[in-house]
């Protein structure tokens, strides 16, 4: 790895930590940042790792000392795809690809509206939408509009319905964008109207995330490029 696309890496990875620490203070579960990691002692919301890496060659043992490793569902987000957590009851659940696109708009004009969400309805409108009826909208908490960062991004319909959308998340050298989707034509169909909405939003900064598979296909279609693996291990 080159030394900018470990620069890049590092900076996501912290990026999507700080992320993930939004979240989780919103269900009240306050983790702690370390120089190699931050981690989370109680089982953070579903979907949400207990622990990201932060550095290389992170120090497993003192890691998973730090989180419930032992709870069903504990999970830990390995940011340079080196852990061996097999030992340790872990499983790898998905192996996936850090992205970068540079700063810039992009081509075209998004099909859609898009706006940022601001209101406590909006949001569980916008919930609704990403949940899809799994019955996971609660993971959005009102909370999250407080957190000075994060921007919740809906696109919206000719009548006002939210029908994709993404969470853009500031951090000093990039923005981060999780969660993308779009009720016709996946996450794909959502990339324009994000990155037209990222740009107004953080002009001079690059944007970063992860995905792997059909989705990461369609972020490389959107001018990012894979930057570095990753590994989400789950507690067996």
């Amino acid at each position: 790895m080159t030394t900018t696309k470990r620069f890049l890496v590092e900076a996501a990875a912290r990026n999507n930590a700080e992320w993930c620490a939004v979240l989780s203070r919103t269900h009240g579960v306050r983790g702690a940042f370390g120089r190699e990691a931050w981690t989370a002692a109680v089982r953070t919301p579903p979907y949400y790792p207990d622990a990201v890496t932060l550095a290389p060659e992170a120090d497993a043992a003192g890691l998973l000392a730090r989180i419930d490793a032992e709870a069903p569902g504990a999970s830990v987000k390995d940011s340079f795809a080196d852990l061996d957590l097999t030992p340790a009851g872990f499983r790898v659940l998905c192996d996936a690809r850090w992205i970068h696109r540079p700063a810039g708009a992009p081509a075209g004009a998004p099909e859609l509206a898009w706006d940022v969400v601001r209101a406590p309805r909006a949001l569980r409108a916008w919930a609704l939408a990403w949940d899809g009826g799994a019955g996971e909208a609660d993971l959005f908490l009102p909370e999250l509009l407080d957190d000075p960062a994060t921007f919740v991004l809906a696109g919206r319909t000719a009548d006002g319905r939210v029908t994709a959308g993404a969470v853009a998340s500031r951090s000093e050298r990039v923005a981060g964008i999780s969660n993308v989707f779009a009720a016709d034509g996946g996450a794909a169909a959502a990339w324009p109207g994000v990155l037209h909405t990222a740009h107004r939003l953080f002009p001079g900064l690059p944007v970063v995330g992860y995905e792997h598979g059909e989705d990461l296909a369609a972020a490389v279609r959107h001018g990012f490029e894979a930057i570095g693996p990753l590994r989400i291990w789950l507690r067996s």
